[in-house]
Protein backbone atom coordinates (compact mmCIF):
# COMPACT_ATOMS: atom_id res chain seq x y z
CA UNK A 1 0.00 0.00 0.00
CA UNK A 2 1.37 3.41 -0.99
CA UNK A 3 1.81 6.15 1.66
CA UNK A 4 -0.51 9.11 1.83
CA UNK A 5 -0.09 11.47 -1.12
CA UNK A 6 -1.31 14.92 -2.04
CA UNK A 7 -2.24 13.57 -5.47
CA UNK A 8 -5.92 12.75 -5.84
CA UNK A 9 -7.07 10.47 -8.68
CA UNK A 10 -8.17 13.59 -10.57
CA UNK A 11 -4.73 15.17 -10.19
CA UNK A 12 -2.99 11.99 -11.35
CA UNK A 13 -5.28 11.69 -14.37
CA UNK A 14 -4.94 15.38 -15.22
CA UNK A 15 -1.15 15.28 -15.06
CA UNK A 16 -0.90 12.17 -17.24
CA UNK A 17 -3.28 13.69 -19.81
CA UNK A 18 -1.17 16.86 -19.81
CA UNK A 19 2.04 14.89 -20.43
CA UNK A 20 0.50 12.88 -23.27
CA UNK A 21 -0.93 16.04 -24.85
CA UNK A 22 2.45 17.82 -24.73
CA UNK A 23 4.21 14.82 -26.26
CA UNK A 24 1.62 14.61 -29.04
CA UNK A 25 1.99 18.35 -29.67
CA UNK A 26 5.77 18.01 -29.73
CA UNK A 27 5.96 15.13 -32.21
CA UNK A 28 2.76 15.71 -34.18
CA UNK A 29 3.01 19.47 -34.70
CA UNK A 30 6.38 21.04 -33.94
CA UNK A 31 8.58 18.11 -35.00
CA UNK A 32 6.42 16.34 -37.55
CA UNK A 33 9.23 16.53 -40.12
CA UNK A 34 12.83 15.76 -39.20
CA UNK A 35 15.03 18.84 -38.90
CA UNK A 36 18.14 20.00 -37.11
CA UNK A 37 17.22 21.61 -33.78
CA UNK A 38 19.01 24.95 -33.65
CA UNK A 39 20.12 26.83 -30.55
CA UNK A 40 17.23 29.33 -30.57
CA UNK A 41 14.61 26.58 -30.88
CA UNK A 42 16.25 24.57 -28.08
CA UNK A 43 16.40 27.69 -25.91
CA UNK A 44 12.71 28.43 -26.52
CA UNK A 45 11.62 24.87 -25.68
CA UNK A 46 13.86 24.80 -22.59
CA UNK A 47 12.20 28.01 -21.41
CA UNK A 48 8.77 26.45 -22.05
CA UNK A 49 9.53 23.33 -20.01
CA UNK A 50 11.17 25.21 -17.14
CA UNK A 51 8.30 27.71 -17.13
CA UNK A 52 5.66 24.95 -17.04
CA UNK A 53 7.56 23.21 -14.22
CA UNK A 54 7.72 26.38 -12.13
CA UNK A 55 4.06 27.14 -12.86
CA UNK A 56 3.14 23.64 -11.66
CA UNK A 57 5.33 24.23 -8.61
CA UNK A 58 3.42 27.41 -7.82
CA UNK A 59 0.17 25.46 -8.08
CA UNK A 60 1.46 22.86 -5.60
CA UNK A 61 2.60 25.65 -3.28
CA UNK A 62 -0.76 27.45 -3.47
CA UNK A 63 -2.92 24.33 -3.12
CA UNK A 64 -0.97 22.29 -0.56
CA UNK A 65 1.40 24.70 1.20
CA UNK A 66 5.09 25.56 1.34
CA UNK A 67 6.42 22.17 2.43
CA UNK A 68 5.21 20.18 -0.62
CA UNK A 69 6.16 23.14 -2.84
CA UNK A 70 9.76 23.15 -1.59
CA UNK A 71 9.91 19.35 -1.85
CA UNK A 72 8.80 19.43 -5.49
CA UNK A 73 11.27 22.19 -6.36
CA UNK A 74 14.14 20.39 -4.62
CA UNK A 75 13.32 17.11 -6.35
CA UNK A 76 13.06 18.89 -9.70
CA UNK A 77 16.43 20.58 -9.17
CA UNK A 78 18.08 17.28 -8.25
CA UNK A 79 16.68 15.48 -11.29
CA UNK A 80 17.41 18.40 -13.63
CA UNK A 81 21.03 18.63 -12.52
CA UNK A 82 21.61 14.87 -12.65
CA UNK A 83 20.04 14.72 -16.11
CA UNK A 84 22.85 16.93 -17.41
CA UNK A 85 25.14 13.98 -16.78
CA UNK A 86 22.95 12.01 -19.22
CA UNK A 87 23.76 14.59 -21.86
CA UNK A 88 27.48 13.82 -21.64
CA UNK A 89 26.71 10.19 -22.52
CA UNK A 90 24.17 11.07 -25.22
CA UNK A 91 26.80 13.22 -26.95
CA UNK A 92 29.23 10.28 -26.90
CA UNK A 93 26.57 7.87 -28.23
CA UNK A 94 25.57 10.09 -31.15
CA UNK A 95 29.19 10.82 -31.98
CA UNK A 96 30.35 7.19 -31.83
CA UNK A 97 27.44 5.91 -33.95
CA UNK A 98 27.64 8.94 -36.28
CA UNK A 99 23.97 9.83 -35.82
CA UNK A 100 23.18 12.87 -38.00
CA UNK A 101 21.86 15.92 -36.17
CA UNK A 102 18.76 15.64 -38.37
CA UNK A 103 17.61 12.45 -36.57
CA UNK A 104 18.86 13.01 -33.01
CA UNK A 105 15.57 14.53 -31.83
CA UNK A 106 13.65 11.44 -33.01
CA UNK A 107 15.95 9.12 -31.06
CA UNK A 108 15.65 11.23 -27.92
CA UNK A 109 11.86 11.55 -28.25
CA UNK A 110 11.22 7.80 -28.32
CA UNK A 111 13.95 7.18 -25.76
CA UNK A 112 12.41 9.60 -23.30
CA UNK A 113 8.86 8.39 -24.02
CA UNK A 114 9.76 4.87 -22.96
CA UNK A 115 11.87 6.26 -20.11
CA UNK A 116 8.73 7.87 -18.69
CA UNK A 117 7.08 4.45 -18.41
CA UNK A 118 10.17 2.79 -16.94
CA UNK A 119 10.71 5.55 -14.40
CA UNK A 120 7.06 5.48 -13.33
CA UNK A 121 7.41 1.76 -12.62
CA UNK A 122 10.67 2.32 -10.70
CA UNK A 123 9.17 5.16 -8.66
CA UNK A 124 6.08 3.21 -7.57
CA UNK A 125 8.19 0.13 -6.82
CA UNK A 126 10.63 2.22 -4.77
CA UNK A 127 7.89 3.96 -2.78
CA UNK A 128 6.18 0.64 -2.05
CA UNK A 129 9.47 -0.98 -0.99
CA UNK A 130 10.35 1.89 1.36
CA UNK A 131 6.87 1.73 2.86
CA UNK A 132 7.18 -1.99 3.55
CA UNK A 133 10.92 -2.26 4.32
CA UNK A 134 12.00 0.91 6.10
CA UNK A 135 15.59 -0.33 6.48
CA UNK A 136 16.04 0.05 2.72
CA UNK A 137 16.36 3.79 3.26
CA UNK A 138 19.79 3.17 4.80
CA UNK A 139 20.76 1.00 1.83
CA UNK A 140 19.65 3.71 -0.61
CA UNK A 141 21.55 6.34 1.38
CA UNK A 142 24.75 4.31 1.41
CA UNK A 143 24.37 3.59 -2.30
CA UNK A 144 24.05 7.30 -3.09
CA UNK A 145 27.13 8.16 -1.03
CA UNK A 146 29.08 5.40 -2.77
CA UNK A 147 27.87 6.58 -6.18
CA UNK A 148 28.82 10.17 -5.39
CA UNK A 149 32.34 9.19 -4.32
CA UNK A 150 32.73 6.98 -7.40
CA UNK A 151 31.54 9.80 -9.68
CA UNK A 152 34.12 12.14 -8.14
CA UNK A 153 36.99 9.66 -8.50
CA UNK A 154 36.03 8.87 -12.13
CA UNK A 155 35.17 12.45 -13.12
CA UNK A 156 37.98 12.56 -15.71
CA UNK A 157 37.34 9.06 -17.07
CA UNK A 158 36.21 8.99 -20.70
CA UNK A 159 33.21 6.71 -21.26
CA UNK A 160 32.65 4.57 -24.35
CA UNK A 161 29.04 3.32 -24.13
CA UNK A 162 29.13 2.08 -27.72
CA UNK A 163 31.68 -0.56 -26.67
CA UNK A 164 29.84 -1.64 -23.52
CA UNK A 165 28.07 -4.86 -22.70
CA UNK A 166 24.62 -3.55 -23.69
CA UNK A 167 25.72 -2.68 -27.21
CA UNK A 168 27.64 -5.96 -27.72
CA UNK A 169 24.61 -7.90 -26.50
CA UNK A 170 22.24 -5.95 -28.78
CA UNK A 171 24.42 -6.48 -31.84
CA UNK A 172 24.48 -10.23 -31.20
CA UNK A 173 20.74 -10.57 -30.79
CA UNK A 174 19.49 -7.98 -33.28
CA UNK A 175 20.61 -8.19 -36.93
CA UNK A 176 21.77 -4.69 -37.81
CA UNK A 177 23.34 -2.60 -40.52
CA UNK A 178 25.53 0.49 -40.54
CA UNK A 179 23.35 2.05 -43.26
CA UNK A 180 20.79 4.75 -42.44
CA UNK A 181 17.35 4.64 -44.02
CA UNK A 182 16.06 8.17 -43.45
CA UNK A 183 14.53 8.40 -39.94
CA UNK A 184 13.56 4.70 -39.74
CA UNK A 185 14.72 2.37 -36.98
CA UNK A 186 14.56 -0.66 -39.31
CA UNK A 187 15.39 -1.12 -42.97
CA UNK A 188 15.10 -3.96 -45.45
CA UNK A 189 18.21 -5.38 -47.11
CA UNK A 190 18.32 -8.53 -49.27
CA UNK A 191 14.86 -9.51 -48.06
CA UNK A 192 15.77 -9.16 -44.35
CA UNK A 193 14.71 -6.59 -41.80
CA UNK A 194 17.76 -5.03 -40.13
CA UNK A 195 18.13 -2.49 -37.36
CA UNK A 196 19.64 0.83 -38.42
CA UNK A 197 22.12 2.79 -36.26
CA UNK A 198 19.15 4.82 -35.01
CA UNK A 199 17.77 1.78 -33.17
CA UNK A 200 21.18 1.03 -31.66
CA UNK A 201 21.41 4.63 -30.47
CA UNK A 202 17.89 4.35 -29.02
CA UNK A 203 18.84 1.22 -27.08
CA UNK A 204 21.91 2.94 -25.62
CA UNK A 205 19.82 5.97 -24.65
CA UNK A 206 17.36 3.62 -22.89
CA UNK A 207 20.07 1.74 -21.00
CA UNK A 208 21.78 4.98 -20.02
CA UNK A 209 18.57 6.47 -18.66
CA UNK A 210 17.80 3.38 -16.58
CA UNK A 211 21.31 3.44 -15.09
CA UNK A 212 21.03 7.13 -14.24
CA UNK A 213 17.57 6.57 -12.77
CA UNK A 214 19.16 4.22 -10.23
CA UNK A 215 20.87 7.32 -8.83
CA UNK A 216 18.31 10.05 -9.37
CA UNK A 217 15.16 8.32 -8.08
CA UNK A 218 16.66 7.32 -4.68
CA UNK A 219 18.04 10.87 -4.47
CA UNK A 220 14.51 12.30 -4.68
CA UNK A 221 13.37 9.84 -2.01
CA UNK A 222 15.76 11.68 0.30
CA UNK A 223 13.61 14.79 -0.20
CA UNK A 224 10.10 13.31 -0.19
CA UNK A 225 8.39 9.95 -0.36
CA UNK A 226 5.13 11.34 -1.68
CA UNK A 227 4.71 9.40 -4.95
CA UNK A 228 2.94 12.29 -6.67
CA UNK A 229 5.76 14.75 -5.91
CA UNK A 230 8.46 12.21 -6.82
CA UNK A 231 6.73 11.32 -10.08
CA UNK A 232 5.86 14.85 -11.23
CA UNK A 233 9.24 16.39 -10.41
CA UNK A 234 10.99 13.52 -12.16
CA UNK A 235 8.79 13.63 -15.24
CA UNK A 236 9.01 17.41 -15.65
CA UNK A 237 12.81 17.20 -15.58
CA UNK A 238 12.85 14.35 -18.12
CA UNK A 239 10.42 16.10 -20.47
CA UNK A 240 12.83 19.01 -20.75
CA UNK A 241 15.86 16.79 -21.32
CA UNK A 242 15.66 16.82 -25.14
CA UNK A 243 15.66 20.61 -25.46
CA UNK A 244 18.37 20.80 -22.78
CA UNK A 245 20.47 18.39 -24.84
CA UNK A 246 20.35 20.56 -27.96
CA UNK A 247 20.94 23.65 -25.83
CA UNK A 248 24.16 22.53 -24.11
CA UNK A 249 25.43 19.57 -26.20
CA UNK A 250 27.87 21.79 -28.04
CA UNK A 251 29.46 23.10 -24.86
CA UNK A 252 29.40 20.18 -22.41
CA UNK A 253 33.19 20.24 -22.31
CA UNK A 254 32.98 23.68 -20.66
CA UNK A 255 31.27 22.21 -17.55
CA UNK A 256 34.49 20.74 -16.20
CA UNK A 257 33.46 21.01 -12.53
CA UNK A 258 29.86 19.84 -12.97
CA UNK A 259 30.60 16.23 -12.00
CA UNK A 260 32.25 17.50 -8.83
CA UNK A 261 29.01 19.33 -7.98
CA UNK A 262 26.87 16.31 -8.87
CA UNK A 263 29.01 14.00 -6.74
CA UNK A 264 28.66 16.42 -3.80
CA UNK A 265 24.87 16.46 -4.28
CA UNK A 266 24.70 12.65 -4.24
CA UNK A 267 26.85 12.46 -1.10
CA UNK A 268 24.70 15.11 0.60
CA UNK A 269 21.33 13.52 -0.19
CA UNK A 270 22.69 10.04 0.56
CA UNK A 271 23.87 11.18 3.97
CA UNK A 272 20.56 12.96 4.56
CA UNK A 273 18.70 9.75 3.72
CA UNK A 274 20.94 7.57 5.91
CA UNK A 275 20.46 9.78 9.01
CA UNK A 276 16.78 10.63 8.43
CA UNK A 277 15.71 8.82 11.62
CA UNK A 278 18.21 10.76 13.74
CA UNK A 279 18.61 14.20 12.12
CA UNK A 280 15.79 16.09 10.42
CA UNK A 281 17.04 18.41 7.70
CA UNK A 282 14.36 20.98 6.73
CA UNK A 283 13.29 20.93 3.10
CA UNK A 284 14.34 24.54 2.48
CA UNK A 285 17.85 23.75 3.82
CA UNK A 286 18.16 20.85 1.38
CA UNK A 287 17.03 23.11 -1.45
CA UNK A 288 19.58 25.80 -0.52
CA UNK A 289 22.47 23.32 -0.21
CA UNK A 290 21.69 21.56 -3.52
CA UNK A 291 21.22 24.85 -5.37
CA UNK A 292 24.52 26.14 -3.98
CA UNK A 293 26.41 22.98 -4.96
CA UNK A 294 25.06 22.87 -8.52
CA UNK A 295 25.21 26.62 -9.05
CA UNK A 296 28.72 26.82 -7.65
CA UNK A 297 30.00 24.03 -9.89
CA UNK A 298 28.44 25.64 -13.00
CA UNK A 299 29.84 29.10 -12.19
CA UNK A 300 33.29 27.67 -11.44
CA UNK A 301 33.20 25.72 -14.72
CA UNK A 302 32.26 28.78 -16.76
CA UNK A 303 34.96 30.90 -15.07
CA UNK A 304 37.56 28.23 -15.82
CA UNK A 305 36.41 27.98 -19.46
CA UNK A 306 36.58 31.76 -19.84
CA UNK A 307 40.11 31.85 -18.36
CA UNK A 308 41.22 29.07 -20.73
CA UNK A 309 39.74 30.91 -23.72
CA UNK A 310 41.59 34.08 -22.72
CA UNK A 311 44.84 32.13 -22.30
CA UNK A 312 44.44 30.59 -25.76
CA UNK A 313 43.69 34.00 -27.27
CA UNK A 314 46.81 35.45 -25.64
CA UNK A 315 48.98 32.60 -26.92
CA UNK A 316 48.02 33.15 -30.56
CA UNK A 317 50.66 34.88 -32.72
CA UNK A 318 49.78 38.45 -33.66
CA UNK A 319 48.27 38.89 -37.13
CA UNK A 320 50.70 39.93 -39.89
CA UNK A 321 50.85 43.69 -40.50
CA UNK A 322 48.73 44.99 -43.31
CA UNK A 323 50.28 46.72 -46.29
CA UNK A 324 53.41 45.94 -48.30
CA UNK A 325 56.50 44.44 -46.69
CA UNK A 326 59.33 46.86 -45.98
CA UNK A 327 61.52 45.19 -48.66
CA UNK A 328 58.98 46.17 -51.31
CA UNK A 329 58.71 49.81 -50.22
CA UNK A 330 60.23 52.28 -52.67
Amino acid sequence: MLPQTIGSPALWAGFIVFVLAMLALDLGVFHRSAHVVRFKEALAWSAVWVGLSLLFNLGIWWKFGAEPGVQFLTGYLIEKSLSIDNIFVFVLVFSALRIPSLYQHRVLFWGILSALVLRAAMIFAGVAMLQRFHWLIYVFGAFLVFTGVKLFLNRNHEEHPENGFAMRWARRLIPSTSRFDSHHFFTRESGRWLATPLLMALLLVEVTDVLFALDSIPAIFAVTRDPFLVFTSNIFAILGLRSLFFLVAGMVEKFSYLKVGLSAVLVFVGTKMAVVDFVKVPAFVSLAVIAALIGGSVVASLLKARAEDRAKAGARPPPPPRGRPASQAS
